[in-house]
């Protein structure tokens, strides 16, 4: 019985063959056939189909987003190299009238876009940054370079390695193309120093580009580099983002590791848990990515949290909390409607707004004026005001100005009422994931206000971004999205999550952009 079975199988295969053989037969002579009437050779075989060529995104390469640079650069529709010259071409036509960018490194770029493409023609593994161009503020270690935070004197505070936040970013494989201005000591809201000068803002050189991370915010907005780090400790992330249209996160502290071993002694407590590492960029989606890419662990942080980037969704229509503006601030309309535009946004996006109360906002703004500025005298006051100028002394007396002088146990009695008023915050989370808050009340001041008088520094700090600066004592994720222009000058919002869901913040922020729009567009439009 199996032998019968095994002679039909052999029969049924030698007639497939057969069939097969006549098929293919049959198949060649029609193919020559078609051949003689055309006149042209007869194929064998079928051609293997040509994949299709990697399409660029519209525009000039400076203008794309970085997630649109990572993706072309990832499939081949653009090289490293041709990006690089693309944003150094940009930043050539732009930065002399600027001042953003300080430090040119175009040659060590571009050294770097051609091991990049080289990288990518061996089959290498990609970061997530490939062959992006970037920006970095120049108060972090960059290796080989001096860490002049804006002053002079630092001249000999040569790096001896990258900090952590720059080799996370050149480990996802982004090209830093130059370093960014910054106040002395990256200690004022304005950003000019004696050593590099003034940075302007590209929307209008009569307003402010906001500090301490303005040649960040000057440079991204105006088309170099796809992102720029910078960092915050009072706004100094939110602040340059809203005065230049563009957006940030400000991440919970130890969200992104930090340490510069070019420091001569290591930073005070409080100084340290209020600070925080973070990108700006056009696009929010450029942001959480810059937000992936530096958030990965370094030992030389002790405070650095393996969080995870995502959390849970809340349950439901999220409830945001529109932030009642105390009393006593002095709210421009302009900025009244582009809270209640980006509110409507949000509603439109399935978002659920009320407008109440937040916990304390004064007393946590005072707690922060109180803890920094104390710490600060005690601990670098006077070897800063050796090597600073004098507008440093203004605006420094203004902020002290403000503040109450602690003793030691009232120093300690500051220190235990933040972990109060974080405790406040984190249980208002549980009924509003979200916060909505203005970053300024009034509209964008002028470059150098805050050399003005000790009352004009108290009047923008306290009295005009007091939701910007309470944040950071809290040690809370603070997202900021464009929202508006008003008189040609944009106008941004605050999106404020618990600890370590900046996910959160983005989610709203990207909501809002989605219906505002990417505000640098126009900005483009009206540049030479």
């Amino acid at each position: 019985m199996a032998k019968k079975t095994a002679t039909k199988k052999k029969t049924a295969s030698k007639k497939a063959v057969k069939t097969s053989r006549k098929t293919s037969t049959a198949r060649k002579g029609a193919v020559a056939k078609a051949a003689r009437k055309t006149g042209k050779p007869a194929v064998k075989k079928a051609a293997a189909r040509k994949p299709a060529a990697a399409r660029r995104p519209n525009g000039p390469a400076w203008q794309w987003s970085a997630v649109e640079t990572a993706a072309a650069i990832r499939s081949g529709a653009i090289s490293a190299v041709e990006t690089v010259e693309a944003h150094l071409e940009r930043m050539r036509a732009v930065n002399p009238k600027l001042n953003a960018v300080v430090v040119d490194l175009s040659e060590e770029a571009l050294a770097a876009a051609h091991a990049a493409d080289k990288q990518r023609a061996k089959g290498g593994e990609l970061g997530l940054l490939h062959g992006v161009p970037i920006t970095i503020k120049e108060n972090v270690d960059y290796e080989g370079r001096p860490n002049f935070n804006g002053v002079p004197a630092n001249k000999d505070f040569i790096a001896p390695s990258d900090s952590p936040v720059v080799r996370n970013l050149k480990k996802a494989g982004a090209i830093v193309i130059g370093l960014t201005n910054t106040p002395e000591f990256s200690f004022r809201g304005f950003t000019d120093n004696p050593l590099h000068g003034l940075t302007l803002n590209p929307w209008d050189p009569n307003v402010t580009c906001g500090g301490s991370s303005g040649g960040a915010g000057s440079a991204v907005a105006a088309g170099i580099g796809t992102i720029a780090h910078g960092n915050d400790i009072g706004g100094s992330l939110r602040w340059p983002a809203h005065c230049n249209g563009v957006a940030t996160i400000k991440p919970t502290q130890g969200r992104i590791p930090a340490f510069n071993a070019s420091a001569t002694a290591e930073r005070p407590m409080l100084a340290h848990l209020m600070s925080a590492q973070g990108p700006l960029a056009r696009h929010v989606a450029d942001v959480r990515l810059a937000l992936e890419a530096m958030s990965k662990r370094d030992p030389r942080d002790p405070w650095w949290v393996p969080a995870p980037l995502v959390g849970e969704r809340p349950k439901g229509p999220i409830k945001v909390a529109l932030a009642k503006i105390p009393e006593d601030m002095d709210v421009d309309p302009s900025v009244r409607a582009a809270l209640r535009q980006a509110a409507d946004h949000l509603e439109r996006s399935g978002y659920r707004v009320s407008e109440v109360d937040v916990p304390d906002i004064n007393g946590v703004w005072q707690t922060w004026c109180d803890i920094i500025t104390n710490e600060t005298a005690v601990m670098q006051e006077a070897g800063m005001l050796k090597v600073t100028s004098e507008d440093f002394h203004k605006a420094w007396n203004g902020m002290k100005s403000k503040a109450n002088v602690l003793d030691l146990p009232a120093w300690m009695r500051a220190t235990a009422a933040r972990s109060g008023h974080i405790r406040a915050w984190q249980l208002f989370f549980e009924d509003y994931p979200v916060v909505l808050a203005p970053t300024t009340v009034k509209p964008t001041p002028g470059p150098r206000d805050d050399t003005v008088s000790a009352e004009r520094v108290q009047e923008i700090f306290w009295g005009e971004i007091r939701f910007i600066s309470a944040i950071n004592v809290l040690g809370l994720p603070g997202a900021v999205v464009p929202v508006a222009l008003h008189d040609g000058k944009p106008i941004g919002v605050q999106l404020i999550a618990g600890r370590y869901r900046e996910d959160l913040a983005l989610d709203a922020a990207a909501a809002i952009e989605k219906r505002a729009g990417v505000l640098t567009h126009r900005l483009w439009e009206t540049m030479v």
